[in-house]
Parts: structure tokens; C-alpha cells; sequence
């Protein structure tokens, strides 16, 4: 039988503002903390995620109280740092995971973009890890689908009506003016995720996708 991966539970320290902020965005895209943590590691390398600046630990005013559930103390109130309870593969640090939920918090705000270099094949999880085992390779998979669902951008519901909502879709920063060869070839690294038959995308991203690029090749 196949080797279950070893899980650990990290406890993230960190400010109530930046929990919050966390809890909130998982809350939005139907995951937990731990699917924005573990989609940016898989997606983003490391090396990038270590240039961050870490959010940081809390300062020494930035307390929660909660009630002690067990022990001689149960029942009383206790100040302790604001956290988050992360269960994920092992081997990472707390200050990594830190950074690595800021960078699915730029990445919702639209401050930072991803970008995804397509095989030649297209998007295949299975056939990219068929030398693992089959949990391993479901693992995987599983999480590529949370990314999606995670970082994907959620289409307006009035269409494309701006230039700005074109960047946007199409990951460029607001006021740029990317050449006709890096539209092409964005248009084709986000297609490969976002058409319907890739199964991540849907047909409101696709639409929206094409929206983008009539808008932005245009002018």
C-alpha cells in the first residue's frame, strides 16, 4: 500500500491583521489557510517566496485571549499571540508559511501576478507526475485544483468594459502596454489553465479571457 505523506500541524504566528486578512480570503475562495499555503508553495519556486518580506510575529501589544480548555488553569483566560493552525506536508518553516500567505494575498490584490509557463502538451498533472505513486500523484493534482480555485481570477459579472479589467485578466500591471508577442503568449498560458475542457477553467473565464484580448490587441 501506498506510503501516506507525513503531515504536520505548524502553529503561524503572526499579527491579527494578517490572520485575518488570511482567514478571510480563504473564506472567499470556499478553502483554508492551509490550501492557500501549500497552492502558493507548489506553484510558486521557492526562491521567490524566500524574497518576500516576512509579515512578521506579532508585536508586544498584539494579543487574543482565549480560555483555557484543560489543566489546573481550565477555565481561565490566557493572552497569547494571534496564530493560524496550518496542516500541511512537513519540512517548512513558520516564517515560510508566512510568506507564502502573503503571497496569495498580493496575488488576490492583484499586486503581484502569477505566471505559468505551459508545457508543449498542455496542462496534464497526471501525465507531469506519472513516475510517482498514485496518491502522491492525486495529492498533486488535488492541489493544483485548489491553486485554481484559489488564485484564479473570479469574472466580473458585467463583462469587459475597460481596458483596466483587460490587464487585469490578463495579469499585466493597470497602465502597461504589452506587445502584441507577450499578449499572444499570455493568452496562451492562461488558455492551456482556464478553457473549460482543461478541467480548471470554466466558460465565464474563457469568455472573459478572449474578452481581454479582442480589447487589448485592438487598440
Amino acid at each position: 500500500m501506498p506510503v501516506n505523506p507525513v503531515k504536520q500541524s505548524y502553529t503561524v504566528t503572526c499579527s491579527r491583521t494578517f490572520r485575518d486578512s488570511v482567514l478571510e480570503l480563504a473564506k472567499n475562495k470556499d478553502v483554508n489557510a492551509a490550501d492557500l499555503a501549500r497552492s502558493v508553495a507548489i506553484m510558486v519556486p521557492r526562491a521567490v517566496i524566500d524574497s518576500f518580506p516576512d509579515p512578521g510575529e506579532p508585536d508586544a501589544t498584539d494579543r487574543e485571549t482565549v480560555i483555557l480548555k484543560s489543566g489546573k488553569s481550565k477555565g481561565r483566560p490566557w493572552q497569547r499571540k494571534p496564530r493560524l493552525q496550518i496542516r500541511m506536508a512537513a519540512g517548512y518553516d513558520v516564517v515560510y508559511l508566512r510568506k507564502a500567505l502573503r503571497v496569495a494575498l498580493e496575488l488576490d490584490k492583484g499586486t503581484v501576478h502569477l505566471h505559468m509557463e505551459a508545457p508543449a502538451h498542455g496542462l496534464n498533472p497526471e501525465a507531469i507526475y506519472k513516475k510517482a505513486d498514485e496518491e502522491q500523484a492525486e495529492e498533486m493534482a488535488q492541489s493544483l485544483r485548489n491553486v485554481v480555485a484559489a488564485l484564479a481570477f473570479q469574472p466580473y459579472p458585467h463583462g469587459i468594459n475597460s481596458r483596466i479589467e483587460a490587464l487585469h485578466i490578463m495579469g499585466f500591471p493597470p497602465g502597461s502596454n504589452p506587445a502584441p508577442a507577450a499578449l499572444r503568449a499570455r493568452f496562451r498560458t492562461l488558455a492551456s489553465v482556464l478553457h473549460p475542457d482543461s478541467g480548471y477553467g470554466s466558460h465565464a473565464h474563457m469568455s472573459q479571457l478572449n474578452a481581454s484580448m479582442d480589447l487589448l490587441r485592438d487598440v
